[in-house]
Parts: structure tokens; sequence; C-alpha cells
């Protein structure tokens, strides 16, 4: 069986932060492979990108892509500049409108705990306190509307962020080739059972 994996996000998606083996899709990519899956990936990950550079920039090529999985990992640069949750919502949910009608799955991934990353010590905690939540709720509802795979990595980083000091690269903010590794296992068992159909 041949997959078509799309991949939307920021720079975890693009693996900024890890010195070599890109972000978590190269790395589910490299699992699904060994699984024995005929696997082609196209990452449109972008460094920095919000929800509306998603929606601009990257959701056009992924339905061209023609693909058969698509995972979304966005919203952590929402936070940290401002989106409002009610821009963030209506962005989301033009892109998952659009993509449903490629018939693909699709995996959102939350916003992990940022409140627990080693940057939070260096930055003002408007920027992030009690704003993470919300999204992730709105992610959450969305999901639900409209059939999307959530990954809860929001509820495992804040096992994860303080059991492994290893997750974060040196800037303090993105993962680690650890940390990508470890999001790309959770993602794995999602991965398996939508591919698998």
């Amino acid at each position: 069986m041949s997959v078509d994996y799309v991949a939307l996000g920021d720079s975890t998606a693009v693996g900024v932060g890890a010195s070599r083996g890109g972000g978590y899709p190269e790395r589910l990519a490299s699992r699904l492979r060994r699984d024995g899956l005929s696997l082609g990936l196209t990452n449109l990950g972008q460094s920095g990108a919000r929800i509306r550079d998603v929606f601009t920039q990257q959701l056009k090529p992924a339905v061209a892509a023609r693909p058969t999985l698509v995972s979304l990992g966005v919203g952590t640069n929402d936070i940290w500049r401002g989106t409002s949750l009610e821009d963030f919502r209506d962005d989301l949910d033009r892109i998952a409108r659009r993509l449903k009608q490629t018939g693909a799955p699709l995996m959102v991934v939350n916003i992990a705990d940022m409140a627990l990353a080693p940057v939070a010590r260096l930055v003002p905690s408007a920027l992030y306190e009690g704003r993470i939540e919300p999204f992730n709720a709105a992610i959450a509802e969305l999901a639900r509307a409209h059939g999307m795979h959530l990954v809860d990595l929001y509820s495992a980083s804040r096992e994860m962020f303080p059991s492994n000091p290893g997750f974060f690269s040196g800037d303090g903010f993105h993962p680690s080739e650890e940390g990508y590794e470890a999001w790309a296992d959770l993602m794995l068992p999602t991965a398996r059972t939508l591919v698998s159909r």
C-alpha cells in the first residue's frame, strides 16, 4: 500500500533545533516505512508559521499534492505573537473544511504546554499564561466538528517536559532530536490506525 503524507505546520515540522533527521514528520514517515509502507512525504512546514500562513501559503499546495494522510501542527507562534483566539479558530475551520474535501484523514496536534519549556523563564508570562488552554479547546472542538484525529501533545508534554531534560534543543524553545523522536512516537499509533484503513 502506498501513502502520500503531507505535513503542514511550523518550525517543528521543519525540524528547527535538531542537527539532523528533520522534524516530527520525517521521523513519523521513517517509522511508517519501517512498518513496510511505501510512503512519500511532502513537508510544507515553514519556520515561524502561524495559522494564517498555513491557510494562505501551505493549504493550496497540500491539496494539489493529493494526500492520503495529512498532519497539521500549528499554534505555538500564534500564542507567542498575539493571534486572537477568534482568528485562530476561523482559520483552522477554513483549513479543516478544505482538507476534508481531499478525503484524506487529518491528524491535528494541539499545542504543548510551553509554560514548562526552558524559554518560559526568559519571557513575560503574559505571553502564554492562560492562552494555551483556550486555543487547545478550539482545536479539540474543531477536531470533533470536522472528524480530525487529535493527537494530544499538550497532555503528553506535561509529563514529558519535566521528566525529560533532553527534550529541548539549546534554544530552550524548539525540540532536540530526542524531543522530535518522542513527538513522532506520540503520533505513531494514530498514524498507524489511519493508514491501516
